[in-house]
């Protein structure tokens, strides 16, 4: 009787324990999961977590070469029960990101207690959690955090480059002239696709090769040097291929399949790097042991049934906190769009419930109208972090087969797409994005970028919608109209 008592008191500690771990991972997992599926995140995370998955397997199916220790799995829990603080933090921001980094740590403490450290095939927990970070997202976040500075990195890069291999090389920014051909280092060259494959391919590496303190950072060093330079070399190969023409060369060099194939060519000139680190610091094969006693498991006492038992109603509240969210744009802002563009009057068109409540909830303003065959939407927020996106993200949400067309800087620096809804019919999509201080930008990342340099200006993403089947002619006179209707002068960007 006394020993079934004891034996209760073991499992409903670790099911309780468990049980609140399974509470709080669960929303995290469940965005993390629809970040694979939903097309508007664009995410290659679900190839990232196959081979993360891979990995964790071919070590978990290997023979353990020594016991661990109690305080390794003190460690893992304790870890398992920190989470609980970050994804707290996530709740009350309301950024579903906080919440899932948690998940990372949720994987090192779990591989620490499956002891893949310990065995024949040995992988280092900290390095496959870093492997795991990759199934997020990273690749959006870091585009519209960082990628402006990645851009002008690169663009710095290829230019110096250009300037020893051409005679005519001319830098302003992010736009190159080579030849007087007009190369532009837009957003997606910035080099954020080839920082994430690089740094993927590091922590792959880490986590077979274990290394330890100065060998780790000069791993990561080189990963990020490696893909910093194969993306100015990638740059400058297309740069030179677009000096010398499709005449001379035979081909297109920014066309497909070529684009591509450049891109791979730069990347693989630079991989070895890796390989030779990898090689370099990979510890001796661990010996099999045929068998490890197996560690009898310690019985809980009731003070712990307790302890797991308060973590499980504390990651229920967790979970249950309303969202306060610090960056929240202000809500006395407000935006209508023109009554009228040259001849065309405005037929204001209703947002939709959903996009109602999120203004309603996190602040900023918004407005849309159709104008004739045109269409216009115009944000305007203080948080551009929060509301500003580019198109192609709720387009391809929508549906929408999206194909991103370039830049251009005149009239109003602006970025092109082209949107093929599912019944066949295309459209041409164009997006500027206007500071209140005289700033002009085409991608999200410098409007970030130039907003974290001061907080207090108001950003206006200026969407402009039109039929493929209009002229460019039309497309340009409707632009014209928009920016004068938006007292917009021409012709001159406000750089950072």
């Amino acid at each position: 009787m006394f020993g079934h008592a004891v034996s209760l008191r073991f499992d409903l500690g670790r099911i309780a324990f468990a049980a609140a771990a399974i509470v709080l991972a669960a929303g995290p997992l469940a965005w993390l999961v629809g970040t694979w599926l939903d097309p508007a995140f664009d995410s290659h995370g679900l190839i990232y977590f196959a081979a993360f998955l891979g990995l964790a397997a071919w070590s978990a199916t290997s023979p353990l070469t020594r016991r661990g220790g109690e305080a390794g799995v003190r460690i893992a829990v304790a870890l398992l029960a920190a989470t609980a603080l970050v994804r707290l933090a996530g709740q009350i921001l309301a950024v579903d990101t906080i919440g899932a980094l948690a998940l990372v740590i949720d994987v090192y403490a779990l591989g620490r207690l499956a002891g893949l450290h310990r065995r024949v095939r040995a992988l280092s927990p900290f390095w496959l959690a870093v492997t795991f970070a990759f199934a997020l997202p990273l690749e959006r976040i870091v585009q519209r955090s960082i990628g402006f500075a990645l851009q002008d990195v690169s663009a710095r890069g290829a230019c110096g480059a250009l300037s020893a291999l051409f005679r005519d090389v001319q830098c302003a920014g992010v736009r190159i002239t080579v030849e007087g051909a007009d190369v532009l280092v837009d957003l997606p060259c910035s080099g954020a696709r080839a920082l994430i494959m690089f740094a993927l391919a590091f922590a792959v590496a880490a986590s077979l090769a274990r290394p330890r303190g100065l060998s780790a950072v000069f791993g990561g060093a080189l990963a990020l040097a490696a893909a910093c330079v194969g993306n100015v070399l990638r740059i400058t190969l297309l740069a030179a291929g677009v000096a010398l023409g499709p005449d001379r060369l035979g081909f297109d060099v920014m066309a497909q399949p070529w684009h591509d194939i450049v891109g791979l060519v730069a990347l693989a000139a630079v991989c070895p790097v890796l390989i030779l680190w990898a090689r370099g610091v990979s510890p001796a094969p661990a010996k099999t042991v045929t068998s490890v006693a197996a560690v009898p498991p310690r019985i809980e006492s009731t003070s712990r049934t307790w302890a797991a038992s308060a973590f499980l109603l504390a990651a229920v509240a967790i979970i249950a906190t309303p969202a306060r969210p610090v960056d929240v744009a202000a809500r006395d802002i407000s935006i209508a769009a023109p009554e009228r563009i040259g001849d065309l009057r405005a037929a204001a068109l209703p947002l939709s419930d959903r996009e109602r409540a999120y203004f309603e909830q996190y602040g900023g303003a918004a407005a849309k109208a159709a104008y004739g065959p045109f269409a216009l939407l115009l944000t305007r927020t203080t948080s551009p972090l929060r509301h500003l996106h580019a198109p192609d993200e709720c387009l391809r949400g929508l549906g929408y087969r999206v194909s991103y067309l370039g830049m251009r800087f005149a009239p109003i620096p602006s970025a092109h797409y082209r949107a093929v809804a599912l019944d066949g019919t295309a459209y041409r999509v164009e997006v500027s994005f206007l500071s209140d201080r005289g700033h002009r930008a085409a991608s999200v990342s410098e409007a970030v970028w130039l907003w974290l340099a001061d907080r207090s200006t108001v950003w206006t993403a200026v969407q402009r919608i039109s039929p493929e089947s209009a002229s460019p002619h039309q497309r340009e006179d409707f632009d014209a109209g928009v920016f004068a209707a938006l007292d917009q002068p021409r012709g001159t960007t406000h750089s950072p």
